[in-house]
């Protein structure tokens, strides 16, 4: 029998552990049962917070900016770069991790320091950018991040309108002309795990509004001014898929900085070199710590699954918790699932002790399919 090789390419355990320690704890648990595994760890990221770890765990080099915050105020965001491929992950300059706890500023926050973030990985030299989008701090259609580019967004008396969505209602003119050229020769890539548009019932304010702090009223006013922003810059764009990705973001690289959108697991599988990496498993344990409805959308434990399945190599998970009933695993290409509850019921204790639980996961898995 060959020496089996284990592929880990598993998205972090939100709140406990990252994908790298997700790949960490995993390996030590197979190790302990089948001490001679090869096991080849690649931690993976859907586009939302976590892709640029994952981009630099597999052999990018990370790079800083300080950027402006969501709230206005610098922060450092990381971005990563290989040859002349660029990661952003517009979390890092404009996420809910740089809002102090219990403070939202859903009408007025920015994705200025995205745009600052895309000028810094246009100063190194990139030429291909994937954009990662998801878990913003924001829903301003991405005016801020185009405003950071060059953009001018005026109101009827000429003047700058302020920031954050709220503040579109009253735009009565947005000048592209001024938009960095360099965005013109780069191939920018749209990467993100939703495909709701700008606007309505699925688009930005309605399905994500409340998570960043607003109220119904708060959603209504967002709603009617990015329809109001979409109808100046091109209603069209706004309908189409990844338009309402990170408050709306989506939209404004869509429709003024020339992105394509693409599914963000199937981006990073590629920049990461995963088709090389699948060839050579026997098996691949893939995971993130809620397996649940969401997951069968385009998170990454469904497109590991998927390219695992086409490969003819079997696929198992580990989580957090598990939601998923045995058939809809199934069809997503998974054999089992680990759940760390199954361990350990209590979730604090989970979370607390989410690395050694993990272990024991991976002892589990290397005694049903590699003893």
């Amino acid at each position: 029998m060959e020496t089996p090789h284990v592929l880990v390419a598993a998205d972090k355990f939100k709140g406990s552990l990252t994908a790298v320690q997700v790949a960490e704890r995993v390996t030590a648990g197979l190790r302990r049962v089948v001490p001679g595994v090869r096991v080849e760890a690649l931690p993976v990221a859907d586009g939302g917070d976590g892709t640029v770890a994952a981009a630099v765990a597999a052999g990018f080099e990370r790079r800083e900016a300080r950027v402006t915050g969501p709230l206005g105020t610098p922060v450092t965001a990381a971005y990563a770069v290989r040859d002349t491929t660029a990661v952003v992950e517009m979390a890092e300059a404009s996420g809910l991790q740089h809002l102090p706890a219990g403070e939202f500023a859903p009408l007025t926050a920015t994705t200025y320091g995205s745009g600052e973030l895309l000028a810094a990985a246009l100063d190194a030299g990139a030429r291909t950018i994937v954009f990662g989008v998801g878990g913003s701090a924001t829903t301003d259609g991405g005016a801020g991040m185009l405003a950071a580019l060059g953009a001018r967004f005026l109101d009827g008396d000429g003047k700058p309108v302020g920031p954050g969505g709220g503040a579109l209602a009253e735009l009565a003119e947005a000048d592209l002309s001024g938009l960095d050229p360099r965005i013109a020769d780069v191939d920018l890539i749209l990467a993100s795990d939703v495909d709701n548009p700008l606007t309505g019932p699925k688009g930005a304010p309605e399905v994500y509004g409340r998570q960043k702090g607003a109220t119904e009223d708060d959603i209504a006013v967002l709603d009617a001014a990015l329809v109001h922003y979409a109808s100046v810059l091109g209603p069209e764009t706004a309908e189409l898929p990844g338009a309402g990705a990170a408050g709306g973001i989506g939209y404004g690289a869509l429709v003024a900085l020339g992105a394509r959108f693409r599914p963000g697991i199937e981006v990073m599988l590629d920049v990461l070199g995963f088709a090389p990496a699948l060839a050579r498993a026997t098996l691949v344990v893939t995971g993130e710590g809620s397996l649940d409805e969401q997951t069968l959308h385009g998170k990454a434990p469904a497109g590991v699954a998927a390219a695992a399945r086409a490969a003819g190599v079997e696929a198992v998970a580990v989580c957090g918790r598990l939601a998923l009933p045995p058939d809809a695993l199934g069809k997503a290409g998974i054999r089992r699932a680990y759940a760390l509850t199954d361990l350990e019921p209590d979730p604090a204790v989970c979370m607390a002790q989410a690395g050694p639980l993990l272990e024991r996961a991976a002892e589990a898995i290397a005694r049903d399919f590699l003893s």
